[in-house]
């Protein structure tokens, strides 16, 4: 998804940082909806995924999914899939490829992904 005319500008990740990118259609919906629903909240976790996004230890409100959904595949390969809790439901899923220091958002939306239900 290339950015066009009146789109939001991203910002260019920090020295040493994390490249946030959109994995589906679905993602980038959902981040709009969590910017215009909890704005400061989602900005906090942004930055906290751009600048660390795998924390040790890891918190409640981020930490790295567990059993079958741990791990999942993006561009071939098997990455972390980790979860920051932006709102009480709402929730970014995202993997975390160490090799291009790029984190693919898999998920983002105002309620729990359906994949937990």
């Amino acid at each position: 998804m290339s950015p066009k005319r009146g789109d939001r500008v991203a910002p260019p990740p920090h020295r040493g940082g994390y490249t946030l990118k959109f994995a589906t259609n679905d993602a980038a919906k959902g981040w709009e909806q969590l910017c215009q629903q909890a704005p400061e909240n989602t900005r906090t976790a942004y930055d906290t995924i751009e600048s660390n996004p795998c924390p040790n230890p890891p918190t409640t409100r981020h930490h790295q999914l567990k059993f079958k959904l741990a791990t999942d595949i993006h561009g071939g390969k098997t990455l972390p899939q980790w979860q920051y809790e932006v709102t009480a439901g709402g929730r970014i899923w995202y993997l975390v490829d160490h090799d291009t220091r790029t984190c693919w958002l898999k998920h983002a939306g105002t309620a729990h992904p359906k994949a937990t239900e």
